[in-house]
């Protein structure tokens, strides 16, 4: 991770189906991002279309054309971004995916959502990915992870044992579960002693709120940056530093015992 790495989230409504007002949102947030500073940015999950599942293969189609847009802006702000885009995968599957794009216009990570939120039938309109992804970047190594991965802390804990500093969430989370969304991105933080980027959208999508509060989590559980409830950014310095002096003082990664974990469970005493 370089030294010191400035993040911003953005934090916008997500209208279902309608490309041409949802890119115009993501790219004026990521552009003031950029005029804030920002090396690393990300955007919400599914923040082109939303959940738009009757057209989902046609938004699928044009992805490619979007993320040739991200990786120019990238580019020329020399600015990492993420954010989740659907895929068209086997000519007519979709999968939920997470792209990297580093400054120099390359796609440095493309993780597939792999826990599907069966309750809204997720798992009817997508499929699942199965490969976790770690992006090494130029701002640092990225685990990546969808929304509901995050209720998942073995797919956390394996993205920081393969060499992760910072957890990157993208989300659609609803404001129902807030306290779970803000209690699970600190959780996060702290067993796996990374820094984590949690980014939510706000707006109602049908009678679902999204309640934003995207935020970025030290490694200690400090809320570095809160976007609140509403349309906007949030811009938060992490420190190289922090992350290395907390994990040699505290060495719960080299200290696991999986040998242990992984025994038959012994009943009584």
């Amino acid at each position: 991770m370089n030294a010191s790495v400035v993040v911003g989230v953005v934090q916008c409504d997500v209208v279902e189906g309608d490309l041409e007002t949802n890119l115009t949102r993501g790219f004026q947030g990521l552009m003031r991002l950029s005029h804030a500073g920002c090396h690393l940015a990300v955007l919400p999950e599914m923040w082109s279309c939303g959940f738009d599942t009757a057209h989902l293969l046609d938004h699928a189609k044009k992805s490619p054309e979007i993320l040739t847009r991200l990786r120019i802006f990238a580019a020329r702000e020399r600015m990492v971004v993420a954010g989740s885009l659907p895929e068209v995968v086997k000519g007519t599957g979709v999968v939920n995916t997470l792209y990297v794009v580093d400054i120099d216009g390359e796609i440095k990570g493309r993780y597939r959502k792999m826990h599907l939120f069966t309750p809204t039938g997720e798992d009817d309109h997508f499929e699942a990915g199965e490969t976790m992804v770690v992006a090494d970047t130029s701002v640092g190594k990225l685990g990546l992870m969808i929304c509901y991965d995050l209720r998942f802390p073995e797919l956390a804990r394996g993205l920081a044992l393969h060499g992760a500093e910072i957890l990157v969430v993208s989300a659609q989370w609803p404001a129902s579960r807030n306290t779970h969304w803000e209690t699970l991105l600190k959780a996060r933080a702290i067993e796996n002693q990374c820094y984590v980027v949690g980014v939510n959208r706000v707006g109602r999508s049908g009678s679902l709120v999204h309640g934003g509060n995207s935020q970025v989590i030290s490694p200690l559980g400090e809320v570095l940056t809160h976007a609140g409830g509403a349309d906007g950014e949030g811009v938060a310095s992490m420190d190289a530093e922090c992350l290395t002096t907390f994990r040699a003082q505290l060495p719960c990664l080299e200290e696991r015992r999986p040998m242990c974990y992984s025994r038959q469970l012994i009943e009584g005493v």
